[in-house]
């Protein structure tokens, strides 16, 4: 995948002030983080997505956060690529991870949902797996925990004073992968451990 390859950046999460700040929300609060650096605005409303359009190092890009609530994600984000004239290839999803401890970031360029349910909704909707991947951790909970629970709760207080810097640093790699291309995005950012 070569950096001129994403068009589309999607960050996953819950729409409403009830799920804001809330683990299952990384990837809107990336994306957010994005748009500030870039004078970006993610309020552009259609196909139950907010979005903006904007140029990147010379090229257009598309920001988006699907507003269908996350097992719905793939609805909006088939209808923009259908609209922009987009391939799965040319999008990169940003999004929480249970399975990586809190702070890690495993970038990959394809697969399957992992059990994720947007992007379970995204592989479904798309009919393709073959969409670059921003995987967020946000740690496992107890197993006296719901998994729903957790990822609709908030960071605990301690995971709360590096959140700025993890959010930051998925705004970097995705803005790695924009200049350098995946593969380089993976090296610069596969390997870091918190």
């Amino acid at each position: 995948m070569s950096e001129s390859s994403i068009r589309l950046v999607v960050g996953l999460g819950n729409p409403g002030p009830r799920y804001e700040s809330t683990r299952h929300n990384i990837g809107f609060r990336v994306i957010d983080r994005l748009a500030d650096r870039l004078g970006m605005s993610v309020t552009r409303s259609r196909f139950k997505a907010l979005y903006d359009k904007g140029r990147y190092k010379g090229r257009e890009v598309i920001l988006a956060k699907p507003q269908s609530f996350m097992n719905l994600s793939g609805g909006p984000v088939r209808a923009l690529a259908d609209y922009f004239d987009i391939s799965p290839s040319e999008i990169l999803v940003v999004y929480d991870e249970i399975d990586l401890v809190y702070g890690r970031i495993k970038i990959v360029a394809q697969g399957g949902h992992g059990g994720h349910n947007g992007v379970r909704s995204l592989v479904d909707t798309l009919k393709a797996k073959d969409f670059a991947r921003i995987r967020m951790g946000v740690g496992r909970p107890d197993p006296r925990i719901e998994v729903s629970d957790w990822v609709l709760g908030k960071f605990s207080p301690e995971d709360a004073t590096t959140l700025d810097d993890f959010i930051d640093q998925g705004s970097d790699a995705v803005s790695t992968i924009l200049t350098d291309g995946l593969k380089m995005g993976m090296n610069a950012f596969n390997c870091i451990k918190r």
